[in-house]
């Protein structure tokens, strides 16, 4: 469920309120940064509406132009959570990496690395699978190539991204080669 929590502004929350069950957005109110500060504890998808931006907290919407016509304040809400829940998906986890699907960057917490679209496909879908999986299946799903034609585009993709991962990162387990296909461990 998505919260929309308004921040010191009290006429906007009343207003916002009674069209809550319509939006079909959790609304709250806080007038104080303790009360802030303990209602982000327990949220996960959440947006603050305030007059003046706080440095100290993210997903933030701030109205400075007012009046607001209230249609175009609904559709900058939406907006904003669409954003997050885009930001929030582009961002894939494996091991001890971070895929930004968006920037097309492998990340450690020190370390970044520039892929391509192919490698960053490749590293996703042989990240999906629990088994090893075969360079006639990598050349179907990811290279859309027909199995019957010889080729060997999958195997040497996966050695350059493999030395590409191990010079940026000393991590030469991260793609492994197994008798029946690649993996991800």
């Amino acid at each position: 469920m998505q919260n929309l929590i308004i921040y010191k502004i009290n006429s906007l929350y009343q207003i916002l309120e009674e069209l809550s069950l319509d939006l079909n957005i959790n609304i709250s109110f806080v007038d104080s940064e303790t009360s802030l500060k303990y209602k982000l504890k327990n949220l996960n998808n959440y947006l603050i509406i305030s007059n003046k931006k706080n440095q100290k907290i993210s997903n933030q919407l701030i109205l400075d132009n007012k009046p607001i016509n209230i249609f175009k304040l609904l559709e900058k809400i939406n907006i904003e959570f669409l954003k997050q829940q885009f930001n929030i998906k582009s961002h894939v986890k494996i091991n001890n990496y971070t895929i930004d699907l968006n920037s097309r960057e492998i990340l450690t917490d020190s370390t970044k690395l520039k892929l391509t679209e192919k490698e960053i496909n490749t590293i996703t879908y042989l990240s999906q699978s629990i088994k090893p999986v075969s360079i006639d299946e990598l050349q179907k799903k990811v290279w859309s190539y027909q199995s019957n034609i010889e080729t060997h585009t999958v195997e040497t993709h996966i050695y350059r991204l493999r030395k590409k991962i191990l010079d940026a990162f000393n991590d030469n387990e991260f793609i492994i080669s197994k008798k029946d296909g690649y993996q991800i461990k």
